[in-house]
């Protein structure tokens, strides 16, 4: 065998992600309140970056205006603060013709934001205190308080706490309790086991310590709970054709009459199969809308940002002077590294505003009959239609809106809202798919429920509309909008 060994010369074209424009990426998709943090991150970080005065009338903020004027004509710092929209755009459009998946890896150093900056404004430090929600008890804890309470031998004190520390989020028994005795890790007896589970299925709430969601109803109902024994024979044996309604059935069965059948369904309705799943919930987060839209007085609806948390940037002066004044090399260059990392940001963040704010824009001036009459009024609408209005990628549409909120004259809503599919009526018009689910419901609601209609009933009422469906995509409608079939409608 023989080898040889050579060099070769070979040109290639490579395309590699600007850092400038994965920031722009990063930047652009965050919303307001997390790219407030991001900046409180990127403030504790670089001493490059300082904040303007939030007051634009303040004698403070007209000095910074100044010394921002000044930094953007300095000749030792580089280039300017802000460049062209076009040039950002351009590099941003360059960045989604590569690749729309992107790493998950940030550009910027760290990753987890700075609080301890919050205390530099008063108003955003009173803003978090309001919005710090109290640490929420847990179930084991509320469990574990009142068993304490309980004069038994400590064996069975012992073994019912660890039974409760064992209960899933529910408040449901996971393991049969032979099998909690053998992990246990200590002797008890049987009897005793069954004791603590018996003191523990007495807590409240009602229903903690089952083993199962029939157990777990059986629990709740009591000596004073209305039609006891049907509601007990109901949970026992009929709960499946209690669901599918099949109220006859029930009643040759059992002998209850219907009425009686009915009165107990109402009882079972108010026991909870899932009785720890309220000291799982947690707090909604408070939403801060990115977008306001205000009608002006021509009758037009125009957007604005709401900029009143997003502190604006300058780069530092005194950096800037000690440049100016002379430095050692390696000072120079971490200067000129965070100078260039402040500009960075900062251009990401104009970018930001000027891209929501354009695709907003074309949203609202799609979906004035959303604006003026509501939800019924909504256009079908997709991505790429406001891509080509504002001339740039689906993607980038796509990342202005995520997780970006707009506050209307209507309401507050996600802008994601505002997209959506739709079909052409009989007449020609183009009907969003929420409309259709509209009347959907409309027709349920107003159908005669001694003999609802079926689904294929359903598509003949929309056709008399003038919308033309076919019948799995109204039972798709149906499920979404949680309307049980016409048997489960039915009313005896």
């Amino acid at each position: 065998m023989h080898l040889n060994f050579s060099q070769q010369m070979k040109m290639s074209q490579t395309m590699k992600l600007a850092p400038r424009m994965i920031q722009s990426m990063e930047i652009l998709q965050l919303p307001l309140m997390a790219l407030d943090e991001r900046i409180e991150q990127e403030i504790s970080e670089n001493p490059c970056l300082e904040r303007l005065s939030a007051d634009p009338d303040a004698p403070e903020a007209d000095h910074n205006r100044e010394l921002a004027r000044e930094e953007a004509s300095e000749k030792n710092v580089g280039e300017e603060v802000l460049q062209s929209d076009a040039n950002n755009e351009a590099d941003f459009e360059r960045l989604l013709e590569i690749s729309q998946d992107w790493p998950d890896d940030n550009y910027t150093s760290g990753s987890k934001p700075s609080s301890n900056r919050m205390e530099d404004n008063a108003d955003r430090q009173n803003d978090m205190i309001a919005n710090i929600v109290e640490k929420s008890q847990t179930l084991s804890d509320y469990l574990l308080e009142q068993f304490r309470y309980f004069s038994v031998p400590v064996e069975v004190r012992e073994f019912g706490e660890f039974v409760i520390q064992n209960l899933d989020p529910n408040g449901r028994l996971p393991s049969t309790l032979p099998e909690l005795i053998q992990v246990y890790g200590k002797s008890i007896s049987a009897a005793d086991a069954q004791a603590a589970l018996q003191l523990i299925q007495r807590l409240d709430p009602p229903g903690c310590g089952a083993r199962d969601w029939r157990e777990c109803l059986l629990l709740q109902v009591t000596d004073e709970t209305p039609h006891r024994d049907v509601l007990i024979t109901l949970i026992s044996s009929y709960f499946e054709d209690l669901a599918q309604n099949r109220l006859p059935l029930i009643e040759r069965k059992t002998g209850y009459p219907i009425p009686v059948i009915k009165e107990a369904f109402e009882e079972l309705k108010k026991l909870n199969p899932y009785p720890g799943k309220g000291f799982e919930a947690r707090p909604a987060q408070a939403v801060t809308p990115d977008v306001f839209v205000d009608k002006s007085a021509d009758g037009k609806w125009a957007v604005r940002l709401e900029d009143e948390y997003t502190p604006r940037l300058r780069i530092s002066k005194r950096y800037q002077e000690m440049l100016r004044a002379g430095v050692d090399s390696t000072t120079k260059d971490y200067i000129k590294r965070k100078i260039d990392s402040a500009k960075w940001l900062i251009e990401s963040i104009e970018q930001r505003h000027n891209t929501l704010k354009r695709v907003a824009q074309a949203i609202v001036d799609r979906q004035n009959g959303f604006l003026e009459y509501g939800p019924e009024a909504i256009t079908p609408l997709k991505m790429q239609e406001i891509a080509d209005v504002v001339k740039v990628h689906v993607t980038t549409v796509s990342r202005a809106v995520d997780d970006k909120w707009i506050q209307t004259p209507r309401g507050l809503y996600p802008l994601k809202r505002f997209f959506g599919g739709g079909t052409v009526t009989e007449s020609g018009e183009e009907v969003a798919w929420d409309i259709i689910r509209i009347k959907l419901k409309e027709i349920v609601d107003g159908e005669d429920k001694s003999d609802p209609l079926s689904d294929d009933a359903l598509v003949d009422e929309l056709s008399k509309h003038g919308y033309t469906l076919a019948r799995r995509t109204v039972t798709k409608y149906r499920k979404a909008l949680d309307i049980p079939s016409s048997r489960q409608r039915r009313a005896y």
